[in-house]
Parts: C-alpha cells; structure tokens; sequence
C-alpha cells in the first residue's frame, strides 16, 4: 500500500504537469528517465527521491516545497469537511480545465470574470 504523502506528492506532479501542458514523455525526457517512471509516481506506486524531485520541480518550474503543499495531517482529519472546497478539486479534470483557461484569458477580462463569480457564489 502506497504511503499517502507519496500519492499526494504523485497527484501534485500530475496537476502540475497536466497545468503546464506537459507530457509524461516531455517530463520524463527533461528529468532523464522514462515516461512510464513518471506514470508510477504520479499514482504514488513509486517514491519519488529528493533529487529527482528536485529535478522535477526544476523542470515544471515549481521550488519542491510545492509538491507537499496541501498534505493532511492525519490527526487533523476531523477538520476536513469545514471546507466548501471539496479536497478532491484538483484531481477533478474539469476544475483543472477551468483553471487553465481563466488563465488564458487576458489579465483585464480576468479579473471581471472573477468578480462575477464571486458576486454568483454571494448569491447562490
């Protein structure tokens, strides 16, 4: 059974890249490995070593600290559901696709899109 900080770290690296736009194979060729090493760390059936994930965050342009962003700890489970953000949204594909497009939109127009939405949310 995998660690759960290695399924987390895994699921970072996998929305980081998915992010970016990046292959498994792109990733794989800029850290020096093959593409189906990087498929077993995203599912956190391997541990990833510091230096290879230093190397990672190096090649997606994130320090490595990103990657453990978000870990629960385990004897803080009950605070879990005081959130209205499910802690599952960023392995959503649609919420990750919704991300990647507002920031393609052009700063200005962005920034009115989101006030809208907060204005909906005030709403609902």
């Amino acid at each position: 059974m995998a660690h759960m900080v290695d399924v987390h770290v895994g699921k970072r690296i996998r929305q980081r890249r998915w992010l970016i736009g990046m292959t498994q194979q792109k990733l794989a060729d800029l850290v020096g490995i093959k593409f189906q090493q990087i498929q077993k760390y995203e599912t956190g059936a391997n541990r990833v070593s510091a230096s290879r994930l230093w190397d990672i965050g190096d090649a997606m342009g994130v320090p490595v600290a990103f990657f453990f962003e978000g870990v629960r700890d385990p004897s803080h489970e009950a605070d879990q559901g005081r959130s209205d953000v499910p802690p599952d949204l960023l392995s959503d594909k649609e919420a990750m696709e919704l991300v990647r497009t507002y920031y393609a939109i052009p700063e200005n127009q962005r920034r009115r899109l989101f006030e809208l939405a907060r204005v909906l949310s005030d709403v609902a």
